[in-house]
């Protein structure tokens, strides 16, 4: 009689190979991409486990960048922007390559520096259809365009909107040096009450894809 292989155990963490750096579930990975051209993939741990080899394999949730999404990079979205996708898989531990830190939006707004390991994530996003949750945000300056924390923008202390310097016919330099600032409507005097608006940021034709398998 053949005997029956133990089974798999979890563990409660995992030291990256050739570093002595620990990674536990609920910690954000950088994954080595097939392609090394590219730029390595960001997950989050969700599970770890070794089968009776000791071979270790980690349950993961991927990020997605924005030109990875259906709709694509735009122009609001951060340089360290991603996407925290329904999209799980099972990858071999020794593709992990390092460890990041994803942070709220919020708090990654009040990073004094941005390191090569920091990132950001504002939304959730359904790798299927393309779908964002929050499925609108915010929009600010006379663009309307949602808040990129890359851009400097300026507020106005009239109505407390901010703007994009370019927009308003100024150069970065030009805002930098601004003690006070009114917009165009605040400077006329126009009380007219501005709306509320709101942005889209799911692609507006219903894609019905599959989700992409990343290929190791």
């Amino acid at each position: 009689m053949a005997k029956t292989k133990p089974g798999k155990k979890d563990l409660d963490s995992y030291t990256i190979k050739g570093t002595n750096k620990i990674v536990r579930p609920g910690d954000c990975v950088l994954m080595r991409p097939s392609d090394t051209d590219k730029p390595p993939y960001v997950a989050r741990v969700e599970k770890l486990e070794a089968d009776h080899r000791n071979n270790v394999k980690v349950r993961v949730r991927w990020y997605y960048r924005p030109e990875e999404s259906i709709g694509g990079r735009r122009q609001f979205h951060g340089a360290k922007e991603l996407f925290l996708s329904d999209h799980y898989d099972v990858q071999s531990a020794h593709t992990i390559e390092g460890k990041c830190t994803v942070h709220s939006f919020k708090n990654y707004t009040k990073l004094e520096n941005v390191g090569a390991e920091d990132y950001f994530c504002r939304f959730e996003y359904k790798a299927s259809t393309g779908g964002f949750t929050p499925d609108r945000v915010a929009v600010y300056c006379k663009c309307e365009m949602p808040y990129n924390p890359d851009d400097l923008m300026v507020q106005c202390e009239g109505c407390k909107d901010w703007f994009h310097p370019s927009c308003m016919g100024m150069t970065i330099e030009d805002a930098k040096k601004l003690e006070h600032f009114l917009c165009s409507d605040c400077s006329s005097d126009d009380d007219a009450k501005r709306s509320l608006n709101t942005f889209p940021v799911s692609p507006s034709v219903e894609a019905k894809v599959e989700p992409k398998r990343r290929k190791r």
